[in-house]
Parts: structure tokens; sequence; C-alpha cells
């Protein structure tokens, strides 16, 4: 019973699986599409045991066995879209379909020697986060290795390419700031667009500072979404809720959102210099230092917004004084 309300038959045979996840976005949406030989599964969602069982009970429930994939799409690398992929191969012997940056962005994180966890407890120690926080976060990060494994054996997409998707040709559109690499995809004919997390309605796609990666997270996000703004759309696909048809109109939103955060961010500065985590603090709550999970992200988050008021000239940063530690932010005196 519960699992009927996770399966929901969209248009042309599409169906909608809400794969569950152990934190608060609930759930993830795969998309299974039917093919002349088979279906392409888009995003499969986290590996835990309980997104396997439903993953069994949507496919009994609709009459399909494991083998009946014959195609996996990932839109991005992040765990909660990519963890099952590896598994869902090795049941259905299906090829899995990723951008080339995606995939170096996941071995970075989960393939064997990775520094990563280092390296991104590194940056929020210099950006005043106490350690014991950090080292919080650090295991967190190491609990999802079990969760995107085994890894996938794959095969490249390429932004600005087209792909055939359940008997239509989709165009392949670069998508960056949420996830470097992240794809969307546009069909002209029916106006469809299967966006994963860049465009969600209701909720905020994170935007984060990832160490070694491009330092204009939200330029590259606010610059992509006005480039799908562009496109004709009358209904979106996204990774998270429900189908939705106001794509432009949300687009509008998010970035109306960011340059919210911007102001706010400038006014905090205004009142005196912060550290980083002192404005995650102040914008997010402390509330998050017993969730590592969401902090994690609200830490990167809030650098990916400090980074870019540095980068328009409206914020300076100098390294730790006697007053703080680590980076701390002031507003600029030129602005």
């Amino acid at each position: 019973m519960m699992q009927e309300l996770h399966t929901t038959k969209l248009a042309n045979g599409w169906l909608q699986v809400k794969v569950p996840l152990p934190f608060s976005l609930k759930w993830v949406n795969s998309y299974v599409i039917p093919e002349e030989n088979g279906y392409t599964l888009i995003d499969p969602g986290l590996r835990t045991d309980e997104a396997i069982e439903a993953w069994e009970a949507a496919l009994a429930l609709n009459q399909l066995k494991w083998t009946d994939i014959a195609r996996i799409i990932v839109t991005h690398q992040h765990p909660d879209h990519y963890g099952l992929s590896g598994y869902v191969q090795e049941k259905s012997g299906a090829p899995v379909y990723i951008s080339r940056a995606s995939h170096a962005y996941a071995l970075r994180l989960w393939g064997e020697g990775s520094r990563f966890a280092e390296q991104l407890k590194s940056l929020f120690v210099e950006h005043g986060m106490p350690l014991e926080l950090v080292d919080a976060i650090g295991e967190n990060l190491a609990s999802f290795v079990e969760m995107v494994s085994p890894q996938p054996k794959v095969a490249y997409l390429e932004a600005g390419g087209t792909l055939a998707i359940g008997g239509l040709d989709w165009q392949l559109i670069d998508a960056p700031g949420h996830a470097s690499g992240g794809l969307c995809f546009y069909q002209p004919e029916r106006r469809w667009m299967i966006c994963g997390d860049q465009v969600l309605p209701h909720i905020t796609p994170n935007v984060s500072v990832v160490p070694g990666e491009d330092e204009r997270p939200l330029a590259l996000f606010l610059a992509s979404l006005e480039e799908l703004a562009e496109y004709e759309v009358e209904l979106a696909f996204p990774g998270h809720r429900d189908p939705f048809d106001d794509f432009s109109g949300r687009i509008e939103e998010l970035i109306s959102h960011h340059g919210r955060r911007l102001v706010r961010m400038a006014e905090l500065l205004e009142e005196e210099p912060r550290t980083a985590f002192d404005l995650c603090e102040a914008l997010f709550g402390s509330r998050l230092r017993s969730n590592p999970h969401n902090l994690r992200f609200a830490m990167a988050e809030t650098l990916a917004h400090l980074y870019e008021l540095v980068r328009q000239g409206r914020a300076i940063y100098s390294p730790a004084n006697s007053c703080t530690s680590g980076v701390y932010y002031a507003i600029s005196p030129t602005r």
C-alpha cells in the first residue's frame, strides 16, 4: 500500500518512482521511461535497504523485472541520484550514462584513495568552523561510501548533443552550479524538461563551494538559470517534489531568492566582520550543529554566497586576527 503512494503513472507510460531518502528531502524522483526494448531509468536513488525494498515493490507493482531496465541515466553525481546506479547495473546488466565531469567528481569523492573529506574539513576550519563540528562532517561524508557502492561502469554523455529517450530526441544542456557536470534534458516538440536538481519546485537547490572545483558556483548557477529560462517548457520533471508547469516562473523565484540572500549577507557584514561560520549560523541557526549532513550544505552554500560577494566587489576577506579564528569577511569600503 505504501509503495502505491510512491509510484505515479505519468503521460506516455512514464513512471515516477519516489525513492526514499534517509534525510530531510524524504525522496528522490526516479523516472522509468518505456523504450522499444525495455526501459530507461533516470536517477535510481541512494543505495539503502529501504530504497532497494521500494524498488522491488515498485517493479512488482508495475509487472517489471530488473532485467527490463535497458539503460540508466544519471543527471548528476550527487549520491541521492547516483548511489544505486552500480547496484541497478549489476541487477539489470544495463549501461550507465553520466557526464564526464560528474563521473570524475564521483570518483574524487568515493574512489580509492579519496582525500576529499580532508580537503573539505580544511576549508571549513579555515573559515571558522569548530573542529568538533568539522570532524562530525567528516564522519558523515564517510558514511556515504557504502551508499554509492558498487561504483558503476559508465559511458559518457556530452552537453550540446542529443539523446533519444522514449522515442523522442532530447537536447543535452550543461547545467552547472548545483553540481559540476550536471545535465538537463529538453524535448522541443513536447516542451518537456528533465531538470534534475537544477530547478526544483518549492525548495531551493543547494549551491556549494567544493574544494578543487570552480570558485564561482553561484555565478555559474545563476547564468545556467538564465539560459534555461530561454527554453519554452510546458512540463518539468525535477529530481525532488512533483512535475510542475511554471518552469520560467520558478526560475525567476530562484534568482530572486539568491539576490535576497546576497543582500542579507551584505547587511550582516555591515554590522561587523564575520567568519563564514558566523554567517552560516546567523542565516541557518545553531540548531544545525546537531545535524552534520545539513550543516555541511549550509556552510558550503554560505561560502558560495560569500565568494560571490567578493567576486562582485561587495565584500572583502582577510586572514585570521586576534579577534576571530579563521578567514573573516567584511563589507567592501568601495562598494
